[in-house]
This record gives C-alpha cells, sequence and structure tokens, in this order.
C-alpha cells in the first residue's frame, strides 16, 4: 500500500489530477489532496501539481508554509512535479519581473516570446505554448515505462525551463526552439506538460510513477 499526497495550495489543476491518479491506483492506495505538511511527509509519495503565475504560486506555497515540506519530500520520496510544480524547482523565473523560487536545481524559467518570431507568418508561433506536442526522451527512466519514444502530451505554458545541466534533462519539446520539457534526478521527475490531461501516455505514466520506488534504476 502506498500513501500518495496531492499538494493543494490553491493553484494546482486538483479534480484533474485527482482523478487521473484515482483511475491508474491501485486498489491498496491511498490518495490524499492536503495542504498540511505533516501528511505531505509521511506519505510515501508526492505529486505537485501546478498553474498560473510564478509569483502567486511562491505567494501561495509562502502562506501554506510548504515550502519546506516541498523540498523534503523532494529530497526523500518519489516526488512528480507538474507544470508550474517543474517549473518552480529552479533557481529563479522570469515571470512577474522575476521571481525566486524553490532553488532546488540550478537553472530558470523563461519566457517564450523572447525566443519566439511571434505572430501570423509561416515560421512564427504563439504564445502561451498550447496543445499537443511529442516529447524526446532524452534518459532512460522508469516512468518512460510503456511510453513510446515521441509520445505526445499536453502544453499549456508561456514560460520555459532552461538548465545547464544536461544530466538533468530527461525529455525535450521543439516549439521554436527545443526547450527542456522533462526534468529527472534521483527520486524526483517533474514536467511541463500536463499527464492529466494527456490521454493514455499521461495515464500510463501516472500509473508508472504510482509503482515506482524513487530509483532510476530501468529493469
Amino acid at each position: 500500500m502506498s500513501n500518495i499526497a496531492i499538494i493543494d495550495y490553491g493553484m494546482g489543476n486538483l479534480f484533474s489530477v485527482t482523478k487521473a491518479v484515482e483511475h491508474v491506483a491501485g486498489s491498496s492506495d491511498k490518495i490524499v489532496v492536503t495542504s498540511d505538511a505533516d501528511k505531505i511527509s509521511t506519505s510515501d509519495k508526492v505529486i505537485f501539481p501546478g498553474q498560473g503565475a510564478a509569483k502567486d504560486c511562491m505567494s501561495a506555497l509562502q502562506q501554506c508554509d510548504l515550502q519546506a515540506a516541498i523540498i523534503d519530500a523532494a529530497s526523500q520520496k518519489p516526488f512528480l512535479g507538474i507544470c508550474m510544480g517543474m517549473q518552480v524547482l529552479m533557481q529563479m523565473s522570469e515571470e512577474n519581473n522575476g521571481v525566486d523560487c524553490l532553488g532546488m536545481y540550478q537553472g530558470s524559467v523563461k519566457y517564450f516570446g523572447n525566443h519566439l518570431s511571434i505572430g501570423s507568418g509561416d515560421n512564427s508561433f504563439k504564445v502561451p505554448h498550447m496543445g499537443w506536442n511529442c516529447i524526446e526522451q532524452q534518459q532512460r527512466h522508469p516512468l518512460w515505462k510503456d511510453i513510446s519514444e515521441s509520445s505526445y502530451f499536453y502544453f499549456v505554458h508561456s514560460y520555459f525551463v532552461s538548465t545547464d545541466n544536461e544530466n538533468l534533462i530527461a525529455g525535450t519539446t521543439s516549439y521554436g526552439p527545443t526547450f527542456t520539457s522533462v526534468i529527472a534526478q534521483d527520486n524526483v521527475f517533474a514536467m511541463q506538460c500536463h499527464p492529466e490531461k494527456s490521454a493514455q501516455a499521461g495515464l500510463q505514466l501516472l500509473k508508472n510513477f504510482l509503482n515506482w520506488n524513487g530509483s532510476n534504476t530501468v529493469n
């Protein structure tokens, strides 16, 4: 049996995430949506969803007194970050004129509009990046089990993670430039896309997470 905590700080797409996790969970899995740091610390696995602006996200985490609990969880147990739950693991975001984030990994979060040709021409792109796009797997990982290379996932975001640590990159996606869409290190796996909205590939990834022991060893 696993106790799975889905972190509630007022900004995640909790209903969709919870329903998707419940759909793939085993009969003995216990799923709790919580803003209680103690429940997060005593859980076996943690899912950190998020959406919205970086400044609002960090403010909400501070108001809920969840920063330390998130960092501790990501340091000790299987941890899945989704969308903003990936971005705020970095040092800072360009959003809202610059926001300090949790600083677990070196790198920053950058605005697509500064790196794209925006308009209506053939070589232009719209911000936000919204809709289905494929992820190219950049490292072998248990969470990619039974998910084909270049599988499509659902994205909605205007900012993307930039890291100089190539060992952190577990997946990339092209939208104008190629950006880091998945990071993984030790017991942490985090993705810019929304697996809960990504049909079979997303459900398989959530199922893989629930079966994951936090090791990056691929059998």
